[in-house]
């Protein structure tokens, strides 16, 4: 870590990269998930000090906004004080005066702890035996992620993959499931493969509105890619019938994750009420 006096000695653009990428440090550190030799370390303060030496130092810049930095200065002066939150603001607005828009890969987000019971081994993990998600032809790993991610959350038993669905284990997928890609368990598998004594049933528009869809206890619901949904051959496949979800909005749209979300939302209270057939 730099020297706050330092800092403020750097020139404007200098100053505010350095700034940005500290601030992202410390938040990796406050998260616990700090880079390797990237750790707090700065003998002379706390780290609650320094973070808040750095956003003075963010609040004396000219190009910061009256709103940007209001917001930073009741972030600094709040108790009791919040660092990360603190690391946050600052880092996102100095982006802003920098130019640089915020990619996924900025976002600080540390993996959730495993549960553990009261022997100190991992909890085995719940979930609806039989539910089931077949993606077809996910081509986006953020979306996969996404799905995934969806699905461990509403406790789904098992994810099946299309042969052409993008990779789980890509970096980006791995990214925005959040841990849930090495929980959940999944396997890739043709249409004509899936169990034959499963009902199996669409997510595409069209169909029963989802509030008077009779969900089954155990079941595979087919979801496919934003760009082209379902296939035909998927939704001659879906025997048990096709749901939608009734939206109102001028485009009508759902990402795929969020849309599996929804579906899964309703699908769950329908079967822990006793409705699923």
């Amino acid at each position: 870590m730099i020297e706050p006096g330092k800092l403020f000695q750097l020139e404007g653009g200098q100053r505010r990269r350095k700034l940005a990428l500290t601030f992202g440090a410390l938040e990796r550190d406050i998260a616990g998930i700090a880079e390797k030799g990237a750790s707090y370390d700065f003998p002379s303060m706390t780290r609650a000090a320094y973070t808040k030496r750095l956003a003075e130092i963010v609040l004396r810049d000219p190009s910061l906004s009256e709103a940007a930095a209001a917001e930073l200065r009741s972030l600094i002066d709040a108790e009791p004080f919040d660092e990360r939150r603190v690391c946050n603001c600052a880092r996102n607005h100095l982006l802003a005066i920098i130019g640089t828009l915020p990619a996924e890969w900025d976002l600080v987000i540390a993996p959730h702890a495993l549960p553990f019971d009261e022997n100190g081994l991992v909890k085995q993990r719940d979930f609806y035996a039989g539910m089931c998600v077949y993606a077809e032809d996910i081509r986006s790993p953020f979306n996969l992620g996404s799905i995934f991610r969806s699905a461990e959350a509403f406790g789904v038993d098992k994810v099946y993959l299309s042969p052409f669905c993008a990779d789980p284990l890509q970096t980006r997928a791995l990214r925005s499931g959040m841990g849930c890609i090495e929980t959940l368990g999944w396997e890739r598998k043709a249409l004509d493969d899936l169990p034959p004594e499963i009902p199996v049933f669409a997510l595409e528009t069209g169909g029963t509105p989802i509030s008077d869809f009779a969900f089954p206890k155990q079941g595979i619901c087919l979801i496919g890619s934003e760009e082209l949904g379902l296939s035909p051959e998927a939704l001659d496949r879906a025997d048990y019938g096709c749901v939608s979800i009734p939206m109102k909005g001028l485009k009508a749209s759902l990402n795929v994750g969020v849309a599996l979300g929804v579906l899964l939302a309703s699908w769950t209270q329908s079967v822990a009420q006793g409705k699923a057939i």
